[in-house]
């Protein structure tokens, strides 16, 4: 190979190292199942990962603005459990736009917390996982949730309807991803995320107000999280009140497997949506192939360790650091 076209190839996956990874996987486990390329198998796969998927979409701008919200999955506990309950005595036109109020100003509580108060992002949210889990109990008694009559409710047409043949929790997840794609990446408020992230010190002497775009992180981040319970309790019309635990790690993963840097200051939200894809595709694969469901963790961790690493020898253009 000459030194043009190893140049030519470092460049490429340099730029979609991820994304190349993604389509080595799907080669893999397409060769190793025949039904793994299934349009139905496909569809399946993209419709499980749409919870985590917008859940990840918000935390990417949380990330890239240098910080974590480990809040995530306690929060979508919460906010399906209180659409609901809130369905049964308000009825679903209520009860939705209640949910997103009452989940938002826990995206704002938080945003006080880091963006105006300055405290550790850390351990703001790994505080109020604790505390979001136990106002979710508190809500609901320690019980699990079920709507009445599951027959006669609109409800159920967010997590399990389809418009043209496509199910409406794929085309929430495409929807929102494209819409906070064009203002991660096209907007000011985007350009500033980016700079916060990068060097908040520089961002505030030039001008960015550092405090409000990390606000608004965890706002969009808490609106995610909603719409996530949104289609979670509609897929069900019931849910335990603890739905959403552990997701958190999940949510990250995928977020940091898409490229997304925990120093803050780069990633996208088109890489986030790989890397929730290739978590999905992962699991499935190894399932299709006959693995144990709890080798599949360790397998999938293993996978997920690799791809990031190829993916930084890619940017760096070696395999290991020159640092010892």
């Amino acid at each position: 190979m000459s030194a043009m076209t190893r140049q030519g190839v470092a460049k490429l996956l340099a730029r979609q190292g991820i994304l190349v990874a993604f389509v080595l996987f799907m080669v893999v486990f397409a060769i190793a199942n025949q039904r793994f390329l299934a349009i139905d198998n496909i569809s399946g796969v993209i419709r499980s990962s749409a919870i985590l998927g917008v859940m990840a979409l918000g935390v990417t701008f949380v990330v890239i603005g240098g910080n974590l919200d480990l809040s995530v999955g306690s929060m979508m506990s919460f906010s399906t459990i209180v659409v609901l309950d809130l369905h049964d005595k308000l009825g679903p036109t209520l009860a939705i736009p209640a949910m997103f109020g009452l989940t938002l100003l826990l995206g704002a509580f938080i945003g006080v917390l880091v963006g105006y108060l300055k405290l550790n992002s850390l351990i703001v949210t790994l505080g109020m996982l604790s505390a979001i889990h136990g106002l979710t109990l508190t809500w609901s008694g320690g019980k699990n949730m079920d709507i009445a009559d599951k027959e006669a409710t609109w409800f159920s047409v967010f997590g399990q309807g389809d418009i043209v043949g496509i199910p409406v929790p794929i085309l929430i997840f495409a929807l929102l991803a494209g819409a906070l794609s064009l203002v991660l990446g096209r907007t000011p408020f985007g350009r500033k995320v980016y700079a916060v992230g990068g060097n908040g010190v520089a961002a505030t002497f030039s001008g960015v107000p550092r405090a409000r775009v990390v606000f608004f992180t965890y706002l969009i981040s808490a609106f995610c999280v909603a719409t996530a319970g949104l289609i979670q309790a509609s897929r069900s019309l019931g849910s335990q009140n603890t739905v959403g635990q552990g997701m958190e790690l999940e949510v990250l993963a995928a977020v940091i497997l898409g490229g997304a840097s925990l120093l803050g200051g780069s990633g996208t939200v088109f890489k986030t949506v790989i890397g929730v894809l290739i978590l999905g595709f992962i699991q499935n694969g190894l399932l299709l192939v006959g693995l144990e469901f709890y080798a599949q963790y360790i397998v999938t961790w293993i996978i997920i360790i690799l791809a990031v690493w190829l993916d930084i020898a890619a940017k760096r253009g070696r395999l290991w650091s020159s640092i010892a």
